[in-house]
C-alpha cells in the first residue's frame, strides 16, 4: 500500500519556528514531526510514500533524500504554483495510485494502529475511511457523525457550539480507493473535507469512520506544539527517538557532558554534543536539541530548545521555545509561551515577556525588555476571527494600528482594483476604526466605497445591489460596551465564509501585504441615495397597500442609534402612521438598564396613544422588541414565536429554522 503523505503546509499559526521551515520539518523529541509520522507508517508496514510538498519544500528534501536510509522508499510531488488543497494535490499524483491507498496530515502527531483500520476499511468495502478520534474540545476541529455501523452521515468542519453533536474529528488521516479520485477536476483547487467527502456522502458512496484508539495532536498553533513535546516526554504516545535513558526518564544523547545529573527531574530529553554547565537546573519537561550549550548556574523550567541554541550563565528559560541556532544572554529571561526565532540574540539580562515572539535574526540589545512582538508589533492571536467577527477591546485589541493591518490584509486576498463597502454605527471610536481600515484597502489597490454611519442591514442590502465585492461594518459589541465587532461581509451581503476567515488571518500572521504603486493606490467614494435603494429593495418584500390600509399607529424606540435616521423616511414613504422616540444621535453606549428604561416608556406611550404596538430597535439594526398594545413586551421566545406563525402564515408548509437552545414549545 502506498501513503500521501500531505506535508505543503506552511505553518502560519506555528511562526516563528516555519519562517524557514516547513511545518512537518518542525522537531518533537528533536525529530522531525514528518518523521515521526513516517515510522507509524513503517510499523505497519507501509513503505512506499509520496510526499506533497508546496513550502520549502528543499527542507524534506534535502532531509529524506531516497528514503533508503529511513527504510522507506519516497517519491515527491511539489506543486510550484498555487497549492490546489489537501484533494486537489493527491488528485495529481493519481497515475501513482492504482490501488487502495492511505492519506496522512504531515502536521500531527499519533500513534494509531493503522493495521487495523486498513481491515476495517477492507471489510466494509468502503470507498472512503475516515480515521477519527475523540477529543475533549472538537470546536478546532471538523466534527464526523456516523451511525451505529461507523457508516458516515454527516459532516461538519469546525463548527460552532451549538453544532456539536459529537465528540468525533476528523484526524486528516484517510484510506481511500482510487476511483473516488475521479470525482475532481483536474488541476482544481478542491478539499477532501469541503468538497470530495461531501459529494461522495451525496453520490450515496460506502463512507466509513473509523474511530482509532490511542494519542493524536493537531501540532497547529504552538500551544499544541508545547503540549505535543510534553505529552511525548511522559510517554503519553507511543514515538521513537535515538537517545539513551541515561535514568528513569532521563533520555541523554551521545557525547553529552552534564555537571551534575542529580539537578535533573525526570522527565527529561538531552541531545547529542551538548554541554550542561554547573549548577545548571534542569526542571521536567524540558527538551534539549543536539550541539547545546548550557551556560553555568542556567535554571530551565520546561523549555523547548532546538539545535545549536546557546544559553548563557544563569540564564532563566521557563516554557519557551528557542529555535535553531539563537543565543540567549548572560542572565537574561525568556517567560512562558514566548518563542525566540532562529538565529536571533537575545542580550544580557534582558527580558522576553509571556507570549512575545521574535522573528528570526533579530537581536534584542541587552538590558532591554521586550513586551510586543519583534517584527510584528502586536500580541499575536492564536485566530483573529470569531464567531461573529474580530472583536476585541476598544483602543486596546481594536487600535488604529491593528485596523491598518486588518484592511490591508483584507484587501491583498482580493484582486486589484476591487471595491468593498465600509460602514459604522454612531460611535467615535467605530469612525476611528473604518478610517484605519480604509487606510489599509487604500495601500493594497482596493476601492472604497463609504457608507459612513448607517445600520448593518443597510450594508447588507446595498453590497448586492452596487455590485460590490464585500464590505466591512464596524460597530460596538451589543453585549459589550467596551468592545469593537468588525464584521465582513462578501458580495451577497451574507457574512463571509470561514474559508475567507483563514485567507485574511493567513495574510495578516504572514504579514504577506502587498504594497500598491503610488499610480494604483486606492480611491474612496461616497455614494448618494444609499437611503433610497435600500428603501427601494425593502419595498419589494412588502404589501404597500396593506400597510397603507392597515391604519395602524406605530411607536418605534430607535434607542438613539443609527437607525434613528433611516427608518423614520423609509415609514413615512410607506403612508404609515408612526411617532418617533430617541431618533437623535447618542455617541455614547447606551447600557442594558438603560434600554430597559427606554422600553418602559416605550411601553407607556404606546398606551398613552393607543397604537396598534411598539417596536425598540437595537444591535444597530438587526434586533428588535416589540411592545402590545397594553404596553406589554414581546420578546425572547415569544417574540420567536410570534415571527414563526407570521412567516408559516405568510408561507405554509414551509419550513423554519429556529436557534438550537429553542424550546419544544416554539
Amino acid at each position: 500500500m502506498r501513503a500521501i503523505l500531505m506535508a505543503g503546509g506552511s505553518g502560519t499559526r506555528l511562526r516563528p519556528l516555519t519562517c524557514n521551515l516547513p511545518k512537518p520539518m518542525v522537531p518533537i523529541l528533536n525529530l522531525p514531526i514528518a518523521e515521526h509520522i513516517i515510522n507509524l507508517l513503517k510499523h505497519h508496514q507501509i513503505t512506499e510514500i509520496v510526499a506533497a510538498l508546496h513550502y520549502l519544500p528543499d527542507a524534506l528534501r534535502d532531509y529524506f533524500q531516497d528514503g533508503k536510509d529511513f527504510g522507506i522508499q519516497i517519491t515527491y510531488y511539489v506543486e510550484d504554483e498555487e497549492p490546489l488543497g489537501t484533494a486537489g494535490c493527491v488528485k495529481n499524483t493519481a497515475e501513482l495510485l492504482s490501488e487502495t491507498f492511505l492519506v496522512i496530515s504531515g502536521d500531527s502527531i499519533a500513534d494509531f494502529d493503522l493495521t487495523a483500520a486498513i481491515i476495517f476499511h477492507k471489510q466494509k468495502k468502503s470507498k472512503a475511511t475516515l480515521i477519527l478520534n475523540r477529543v475533549n474540545n472538537p470546536l478546532e476541529f471538523g466534527v464526523v457523525i456516523t451511525n451505529d455501523e461507523q457508516k458516515i452521515v454527516r459532516f461538519l468542519e469546525k463548527p460552532s457550539t451549538s453544532e456539536i453533536f459529537s465528540d468525533t474529528v476528523n484526524t486528516g488521516t484517510y484510506i481511500l480507493e482510487p476511483e473516488i479520485l475521479e470525482y475532481l477536476p483536474e488541476n482544481t483547487e478542491s478539499d477532501f473535507s469541503r468538497d470530495l467527502f461531501p459529494l461522495l456522502l451525496k453520490n450515496g458512496e460506502p463512507m466509513y469512520g473509523y474511530i482509532a484508539e490511542g494519542y493524536w495532536c493537531d501540532v497547529g498553533h504552538l500551544e499544541a506544539y508545547r503540549e505535543a513535546q510534553y505529552d511525548a516526554l511522559k510517554k503519553k504516545v507511543k514515538l521513537n527517538f535515538p537517545y539513551v535513558e541515561l535514568a528513569p526518564g532521563v533520555w541523554v544523547g551521545q557525547n553529552t557532558h552534564i555537571e551534575n545529573i542529580n539537578n535533573i527531574q525526570a522527565p527529561v530529553l538531552i541531545g547529542d554534543n551538548c554541554r550542561i554547565g554547573a549548577r545548571v537546573k534542569i526542571e521536567a519537561g524540558t527538551v534539549i536539541g543536539d550541539n547545546v550549550t548550557i551556560g553555568a548556574d542556567a535554571n530551565l523550567k520546561r523549555p523547548i530548545i532546538w539545535n545549536g541554541a546557546i544559553i548563557g550563565d544563569e540564564a532563566q528559560l521557563c516554557a519557551c521555545i528557542i529555535a535553531c541556532g539563537a543565543r540567549v544572554g548572560r542572565r537574561a529571561r525568556v517567560l512562558e509561551a514566548a518563542v525566540i526565532g532562529s538565529l536571533s540574540t537575545v542580550g544580557e539580562e534582558a527580558k522576553i515577556s509571556t507570549g512575545v515572539r521574535v522573528w528570526p535574526s533579530k537581536k534584542i540589545e541587552s538590558g532591554a525588555t521586550l513586551n510586543i512582538n519583534l517584527i510584528w508589533g502586536h500580541t499575536v492571536q492564536r485566530n483573529l476571527f470569531g464567531q461573529r467577527g474580530v472583536e476585541g477591546l476598544a483602543n486596546i485589541d481594536i487600535t488604529p494600528e491593528f485596523a491598518v493591518k486588518l484592511g490591508s490584509a483584507y484587501g491583498s486576498i482580493l484582486k486589484p482594483g476591487s471595491e468593498v463597502s465600509i460602514s459604522r454605527d454612531e460611535r467615535n471610536v467605530s469612525r476611528m476604526v473604518t478610517r484605519s481600515l480604509i487606510a489599509g484597502l487604500m495601500s493594497v489597490g482596493v476601492g472604497v466605497q463609504n457608507l459612513d454611519a448607517t445600520t448593518i442591514p443597510i450594508a447588507r442590502t446595498v453590497i448586492p445591489i452596487m455590485g460590490i465585492t464585500g464590505g466591512i461594518h464596524v460597530r460596538a459589541h451589543p453585549y459589550r460596551p467596551d468592545c469593537i465587532l468588525i464584521e465582513f461581509i462578501d458580495g451577497q451581503g451574507i457574512k463571509i465564509p470561514q474559508a475567507q476567515e483563514k485567507k485574511i488571518e493567513g495574510a495578516y500572521f504572514k504579514e504577506d501585504m502587498r504594497r500598491s504603486q503610488v499610480q494604483e493606490i486606492g480611491d474612496v467614494a461616497y455614494p448618494n441615495q444609499v437611503v433610497d435603494a435600500y428603501c427601494s429593495a425593502f419595498e419589494q418584500l412588502l404589501q404597500i397597500d396593506t400597510i397603507r390600509n392597515s391604519r395602524a399607529k406605530v411607536v418605534i424606540d430607535y434607542v438613539y442609534a443609527v437607525s434613528g435616521a433611516v427608518l423614520p423616511q423609509m415609514l413615512d414613504k410607506f403612508g404609515a402612521d408612526v411617532v418617533v422616540l430617541n431618533a437623535s444621535l447618542n455617541k455614547n453606549f447606551v447600557s442594558t438598564l438603560e434600554r430597559e428604561d427606554l422600553l418602559n416608556q416605550l411601553g407607556r406611550v404606546v398606551e398613552a396613544v393607543k397604537a396598534t404596538f411598539g417596536v425598540q430597535v437595537s444591535a444597530n439594526g438587526e434586533q428588535l422588541i416589540l411592545v402590545d398594545e397594553l404596553g406589554m413586551p414581546i420578546r425572547g421566545e415569544m417574540l420567536t414565536a410570534l415571527m414563526i406563525d407570521l412567516m408559516l402564515t405568510s408561507h405554509p408548509r414551509s419550513s423554519v429554522v429556529v436557534p438550537v437552545h429553542a424550546s419544544s414549545a416554539v
